[in-house]
């Protein structure tokens, strides 16, 4: 049994997945890796799981790669790079292709230090939630002499511009959650006794809506950040060409026609 991560569903449809090695700030190893990737494979399937909310067990959300004890697999011969980039290729990459790819909304939550691939971890969210004691470190460069890692090379530049990147990543500096907030890394904070809070009640606000419409939406938004204009309006009218024909849109329409509230959540 992997005990690395913990998950908990709601009777609302939002399941918790908590990063369970708090006493290494939850650093990710490979049993932390492959049992989140298992895990969201398993709900990928799943009807019941309406939004995930992925948060830390402890102090931390994420302190990055456990480079003490990662239990990945080596093969006779490899080079410390060699085997560094098969992790990569086997484990890391593919959960964070599956975190944001999935089609349902995803919520990190992060209640302390995200450092590292930490910080790639918790930006993969579609929507990224804070405590007000959080902070988010980019140590590879500063700390290591390596690029970042886990998606974060992407996500930080383009979230918040290649100036304030460049500063987080070459000077390793702490960046507050109030800091995030104001520079477009993160969606919101809170006071660290109200972060679940608030977390679910968000949850809860997108489990009761079109769960795969707005994931659309992030995915477009996604999309857009490394689109032109004119491919991105190519990228409307194809998806729209399949979403105009969904259960979800239908139900919309009904419902604004009808002067009553949505019921999305009778649609499979």
């Amino acid at each position: 049994m992997n005990n690395a991560i913990k998950k908990e569903l709601n009777d609302n449809g939002v399941m918790v997945l908590t990063l369970n090695r708090p006493e290494v700030l939850n650093a990710m190893n490979r049993d932390l890796i492959m049992g989140l990737y298992g895990i969201f494979q398993e709900i990928e399937k799943e009807k019941d799981s309406r939004v995930i909310i992925i948060t830390g067990e402890g102090r931390g959300f994420c302190s990055g790669a456990d480079l003490a004890n990662g239990g990945w697999p080596s093969e006779e011969g490899m080079t410390g790079g060699e085997a560094g980039a098969n992790n990569m290729e086997i484990g890391f990459n593919p959960l964070i292709r599956l975190i944001t790819s999935i089609d349902k909304p995803v919520i990190t939550c992060i209640n302390g230090i995200a450092a590292g691939g930490g910080v790639g971890l918790a930006l993969s969210g579609d929507l990224i939630v804070a405590s007000e004691s959080a902070k988010f470190k980019l140590v590879f460069g500063p700390n290591l002499g390596i690029i970042p890692d886990v998606g974060a090379s992407w996500f930080v530049p383009n979230l918040i511009g290649r100036a304030r990147a460049n500063g987080m990543g070459l000077l390793g500096d702490d960046v507050s959650a109030k800091q995030a907030k104001e520079w477009g890394l993160i969606w919101d904070f809170y006071p660290d006794d109200q972060l679940m809070d608030e977390t679910m009640k968000i949850a809860e606000r997108l489990a009761n809506g079109a769960i795969k419409g707005l994931k659309e939406v992030s995915k477009a938004h996604f999309k857009a950040l490394s689109g032109s204009l004119d491919e991105q309006l190519d990228y409307e009218r194809d998806t729209q060409r399949v979403l105009l024909d969904r259960d979800e849109f239908k139900e919309g329409v009904t419902a604004f026609l009808g002067k009553r509230k949505p019921n999305f959540r009778d649609i499979d």
